[in-house]
């Protein structure tokens, strides 16, 4: 099979993320909840991950940064915990459903909402955003790039516009993290939302959110914690007020490894690699008759995602397709981005979407187009 469905969950992991997941589930006893070595060991390997994370996103303080299961989950958390009946909010149209639903949740409570439109290649404006800024305006949350076009978000135009505005920044930084450079000072980002199992290369049901110092998140959950067990109420301090219950240690172990695997190879050699194989497939497609291709390709910048239809073809027809004749492992459909698809006027029809991994061939990408080629013909 070749895989190219990356921007969903990067399936080729480093043998070594594999390595720590088996020795984790062997040796690992609960982090925090005992002098004993098991459970020192997963204290020292979390707090390792944490530290990796902090370096990687600017934070400063490792303690910042509170693990979860997924970008869903810490975005949930984030927006649950921030907004108050009354509050207005600025999105965009690029955002996937982790960010649009608990808004609309929070909608439905009293909480206002500004939804930014993009142009015909998926790009929205910055003056857009400034100019929907209002006097109770309490955040922007938007996305670091699309998940549907590839399209990145310039974060530090964003955060200037929050700060200058003295709004909070929440970045859904799903598809961004381990691909692109974040920090979260210079972008002037309060709160930032990952995921572990995309381009971090880390397992599946790990994740976390950064949160500025100073800046207080009710919980979305309390429980124990294996701190303060005499109180009535969650521990105030991070990490631990936004890590109730037992963490995902065998995860975060491997997302460790990740981290470490990703300072070695290093993110902008992956990164360079997997723009490469886009720029390749994109080249080698977008000529193709009866191809339309969305996105804005005037640039490299963009994460490495090329999302295409073949004439009136429904998507799924054609993933369905690519599969069984080529082998190839494609997403069709909505991809969880709906107001995406209505700017783009692909709402019925969905999208075939090829994500790519420094793992994938040229040799894959020259089937893919190939195959590509074939299916326009027929």
């Amino acid at each position: 099979m070749i895989y190219m469905d990356n921007a969903a969950t990067t399936l080729r992991k480093p043998p070594e993320v594999i390595e720590a997941v088996v020795n984790a589930l062997q040796s690992f006893g609960n982090a925090g909840r005992g002098a004993h070595e098991a459970s020192l060991d997963a204290s020292r390997i979390m707090f390792d991950a944490r530290e990796k994370l902090s370096d990687l996103f600017g934070a400063g303080n490792p303690k910042q940064i509170a693990f979860t299961m997924n970008s869903t989950a810490s975005l949930n958390i984030a927006i649950k915990g921030l907004l108050e009946p009354g509050d207005h909010v600025v999105t965009t149209v690029l955002e996937h459903n982790s960010v649009l639903r608990p808004l609309y949740e929070m909608e439905a409570r009293g909480v206002e909402l500004t939804i930014i439109n993009s142009d015909s290649k998926g790009n929205i404006r910055y003056e857009d955003v400034k100019e929907a800024i209002r006097s109770n305006t309490k955040a922007i949350i938007c996305t670091g790039a699309s998940n549907l076009t590839g399209n990145i978000v310039d974060l530090m135009k964003v955060g200037q516009i929050a700060a200058d505005e003295q709004v909070l920044l929440i970045v859904d930084a799903s598809q961004l993290a381990g691909v692109f450079p974040i920090d979260v000072e210079k972008m002037h980002i309060d709160v930032l939302c990952f995921t572990g199992h995309k381009g971090l290369l880390g397992p599946q049901g790990t994740g976390g959110i950064y949160v500025r110092e100073g800046l207080d998140i009710k919980p979305l959950m309390s429980g124990g914690s294996g701190v303060q067990t005499y109180s009535r109420s969650h521990p105030p301090e991070m990490p631990a007020r936004l890590e109730a219950g037992t963490l995902n240690g065998h995860g975060i172990a491997g997302l460790a490894a990740a981290l470490t695997y990703l300072e070695k190879i290093g993110s902008d050699n992956i990164r360079r690699q997997e723009q490469k194989l886009m720029r390749q497939f994109y080249q080698g497609v977008r000529d193709i008759s009866g191809i339309k291709v969305y996105g804005d390709f005037t640039t490299l910048k963009r994460c490495p995602i090329v999302t295409l239809n073949i004439g009136d073809y429904d998507s799924s027809e054609v993933s369905d397709q690519l599969l069984t004749d080529y082998h190839i492992s494609t997403r069709p459909g909505a991809h969880c981005a709906p107001l995406m698809h209505k700017a783009l006027g692909t709402v019925e029809q969905g999208a075939v979407r090829f994500s790519f991994s420094h793992y994938n061939t040229e040799a894959e990408i020259t089937a893919a187009v190939e195959a590509v080629r074939c299916l326009a013909a027929e």
